[in-house]
């Protein structure tokens, strides 16, 4: 798979079932990831969007013992809303995406408590998720 194929088949392994906004979301994510990777040199989630996506236990789509993990391996290609989600990808790899998660790095569904976000205010909830700055 390319790097927009795998862009994209992570916002749909993660976002399908969100709004436009929440899938764009998800992408911003990934987005300032790598921002942070390329300006603090700081690689820890990888150099790359690809790197990003596929970092081990980072987005839970790609964990072989997830539920996404096998419809990932299918041909999504007639699929409507990875069509949608590949199109996300696409504009969020040519700079054409408007951060609706002001820098967040960090989301999570609003129906668990993840032991990272305790204490910390989103920096913004859209659809079913909230985002998080942490670096």
């Amino acid at each position: 798979m390319d790097e927009l194929e795998i862009f994209a088949k992570t916002l749909y392994g993660e976002a399908r079932g969100e709004s436009l906004a929440g899938i764009e979301a998800v992408a911003n994510v990934i987005l300032n990831r790598h921002k942070i990777a390329m300006h603090n040199h700081c690689t820890w989630w990888g150099k790359t969007i690809t790197e990003i996506c596929l970092k081990p236990q980072q987005f839970s789509c790609w964990n072989p013992t997830d539920p996404n993990f096998k419809i990932l391996q299918r041909d999504l290609s007639d699929d409507k809303v990875y069509q949608i989600c590949k199109r996300v990808a696409l504009r969020a790899l040519h700079g054409n995406l408007i951060d609706n998660t002001h820098s967040a790095t960090h989301y999570h569904a609003i129906q668990i408590n993840p032991y990272w976000a305790r204490g910390i205010v989103p920096s913004a909830y859209i659809g079913n998720h909230l985002f998080y700055i942490l670096n």
